[in-house]
């Protein structure tokens, strides 16, 4: 029996990064990359580790230096662990029987690196799906509402990752969702209301991201305690970001492609007045500002290296291409 599941990158569109804090949000998945794992059974049970991803041989130690620098200590290994971990948590915690079998699991992925296109959830959530497949489990067995819970806790809990619901539900329904994470929600339900949305909605949009990218969470550095403490310049932030949401919708509904350019511009403006622009990055405010001079409404898509906008026609696309590419960037068209 082999199984084999994959998951893609994910574009927040707006609302973001409200919904680790009972915000909202509009998030799609796109086909430009994505993570897929291969799961077989097998004698005993085994966790293959990715050549690329999760070295353990390397040229030099000058050679291991660089590769620590540009990609981090941390690969995709400790992702599958932690997933075969939590699932069998959860199976445990409600009772469900998994027979007894072994199997052997490995994964590939072409998601850029720390460019805040969600690449580690998308190697989790295509791991959780292969087990729910590998065990014969549906969505009987666990909802689809409750699967990004599960698939956040992986990262959140097993590793202590920052992260929020937002990434794993676009993902886990691979589509455009709009997604309200209101406290009553959270508390009555235990998730979030998510609502699909018909994804020809979306304008025609473009993705720019840097090559040699740093780590991508440190935008999320102190908005954490800044909420906890009750900052009211957060809180009045979170507000907006949830208002921004409906409005967007409500413009993606109406193809008023006009107002939800500037829907985005104010998501990406009033995340730089929160944040300020040194937890920003010079490479994401360059991005911004390219886009933004050829005519381009432009925002950050995750927690930073990357950005999306709009573009208008496929000349705008060519002069936003060239000018990304002028200046070391990689830009696509978004497939959704």
């Amino acid at each position: 029996m082999i199984v084999r599941t994959r998951a893609h990158a994910r574009i927040a569109l707006i609302g973001n990064p409200s919904d680790g804090y009972y915000g909202k949000t509009i998030a799609c998945t796109i086909r430009n990359f994505s993570a897929q794992v291969t799961l077989w059974e097998s004698p005993t049970l085994e966790l293959v580790p990715h050549p690329r991803n999760d070295p353990t041989k390397f040229e030099s130690l000058e050679n291991l230096k660089a590769i620590a620098e540009r990609d981090g200590y941390y690969g995709g290994l400790r992702l599958l662990f932690a997933t075969c971990k939590k699932f069998k948590d959860f199976c445990d915690e409600k009772g469900i029987v998994l027979p007894e079998r072994n199997f052997t699991i490995t994964y590939e992925t072409d998601i850029p690196r720390q460019v805040g296109l969600g690449g580690s959830s998308a190697i989790v959530t295509a791991a959780f799906k292969a087990l729910m497949q590998f065990y014969g489990l549906d969505e009987t067995h666990i909802p689809r509402p409750i699967q990004p819970n599960i698939i956040l806790s992986v990262e959140r809990d097993e590793l202590g990752i920052a992260a929020g619901l937002q990434d794993r539900v676009a993902q886990v329904y691979d589509t455009l969702v709009y997604m309200d994470f209101s406290r009553h929600f959270m508390e009555q339900w235990g998730h979030g209301l998510y609502k699909v949305m018909d994804k020809d909605l979306l304008p025609p949009l473009f993705l720019a991201y840097v090559n040699k990218p740093s780590f991508s969470g440190r935008i999320h550095s102190n908005l954490r305690a800044r909420y906890e403490a009750g900052d009211p310049i957060v809180l009045r932030a979170i507000e907006e970001w949830r208002e921004l949401t409906d409005e967007a919708r409500e413009a993606l509904e109406q193809r008023d492609y006009k107002r939800l350019a500037q829907l985005m511009n104010r998501n990406f403006d009033l995340r730089r007045e929160v944040l300020g622009d040194a937890a920003l990055g010079g490479e994401n405010l360059e991005m911004i500002e390219i886009g933004r001079n050829l005519g381009a409404p432009t925002k950050l898509p995750g927690s930073g290296g990357a950005v999306i906008g709009i573009f208008w026609d496929e000349e705008h696309f060519r002069k936003l291409k060239r000018a990304y590419n002028e200046r070391g960037y990689a830009c696509v068209k978004v497939e959704v």
